[in-house]
């Protein structure tokens, strides 16, 4: 019998990245019996079943919505979000938009698209985990800025960016995962004023800024810094994260390279979710969504908050954020998050764990609770089921 030869090993940078434990904690969901504030996941009942179905009605009328399409993205989707942008601040044209599928796409093929191998990345300490993935995938060094109180730390970012010289800088500046907190307009307009100094691009991700519950909007980065700044959207926090619709709003210089890397990754998003979505969008269902779980993500989110000091140990602290789906909580020194995940799932309840969305040099004894999917009530006993784990 002949011998064959060892098949290939995977690629080196696909060994190096690491499998998130948010998408391997999804799997509790399943299990009816386990409050799960793990995942970042929107409420189902929330979703507008019968207005998309109309709107997927609509797209299907044409046999267009069934064809191979531009790898752009469907023209009104894009004047769509363009036009939003416009309105809140940041002028843009429909030709600055590519619709990819969902934001995670939008990261990796922005990692594709501007890094090589050894470049350097910064990231906010924490970061967000899948963000972590993709730039570790395109084999870049990922480097964590400190932060304060008051978002990235300036003077630490100016330190590093003269020591590492980045080529990007990566934030979720509003409603940040997994922290849920905002960077206010003097770090906006500092850490624009760094970009440009530095000569590094900033990608902005905002997938949760339309989900505000108190306090003031705020400007997006690339009105301070436009030509320094990519601006990454979804509709999967506000419409259904099943349709997977996110966006870029590219830069005049990088906009053909992102969508030739677009077009060797999949050619286009899904023709018709696009044309679904733009006909539900233009039809006035957005607003009419975002007013409906904006009003139901509040109450949630103050029901967390008001539970969570008769629910951690004592001496533990938590953000207080006024929009999007988390709160970020260190627990007192000596306590490890991660150890303790088999206490709180025996007692059915579920957290992720802090340290997978550090870059390097975790904290330990951080964890990230979820307050968007669940009714009050089950908040409250999911956080009683976590008090009796630390008992």
């Amino acid at each position: 019998m002949p011998v064959s030869a060892a098949l290939p090993r995977p690629s080196q940078r696909s060994g190096g990245t690491t499998r998130s434990p948010v998408r391997d904690l999804l799997a509790l969901t399943e299990n009816p019996d386990v409050i799960s504030f793990a995942g970042g996941l929107p409420a189902p009942e929330h979703f507008d079943l019968d207005g998309l179905r109309r709107s997927f009605d609509a797209a299907l009328r044409q046999p267009g919505g069934l064809q191979y399409s531009t790898s752009e993205g469907n023209p009104a989707l894009r004047e769509f979000i363009a036009d939003r942008y416009t309105s809140q601040g940041l002028p843009t044209t429909r030709d600055e938009i590519l619709v990819t599928t969902g934001s995670q796409q939008a990261l990796s093929l922005l990692a594709m698209s501007l890094l090589d191998p050894g470049d350097t990345v910064f990231v906010e300490r924490p970061s967000y985990l899948a963000a972590l993935q993709a730039f570790t995938l395109a084999g870049a060094r990922v480097v964590g800025v400190p932060t304060t109180a008051d978002g990235i730390d300036l003077d630490a970012l100016d330190r590093l960016a003269e020591q590492h010289r980045p080529k990007l800088m990566y934030t979720v500046p509003t409603f940040q995962n997994p922290t849920g907190t905002s960077l206010g307009i003097t770090t906006r307009e500092g850490l624009a004023a760094l970009a440009s100094r530095h000569g590094f691009r900033i990608i902005e991700d905002e997938p949760y800024r339309e989900l505000r519950y108190s306090g003031d909007p705020l400007p997006y980065l690339a009105c301070f810094a436009n030509e320094h700044v990519i601006t990454v959207g979804s509709f999967s926090k506000v419409l259904a994260p099943g349709l997977r619709l996110g966006w870029i709003r590219t830069r005049t210089d990088i906009h053909s390279t992102v969508v030739v890397t677009k077009q060797a990754a999949d050619l286009h998003t899904s023709t018709v979710d696009q044309a679904a979505a733009a006909h539900y969008v233009t039809g006035g269902g957005l607003e009419t969504s975002l007013e409906r779980i904006r009003a139901a993500y509040g109450e949630r989110r103050d029901a967390m908050l008001a539970a969570l000091p008769q629910t951690l140990p004592t001496g533990s602290t938590w953000s207080t954020p006024h929009g999007g789906m988390f709160v970020w909580v260190t627990l007192p020194t000596g306590h490890d998050s991660t150890r303790h995940l088999s206490a709180a799932i025996g007692q059915s309840v579920a957290y992720v764990p802090g340290a997978p969305f550090y870059a390097e040099r975790p904290d330990p004894a951080t964890l990230r609770l979820s307050f968007t999917t669940y009714e009050p009530a089950t908040i409250r006993e999911g956080l009683s089921r976590l008090e009796r784990s630390f008992g």
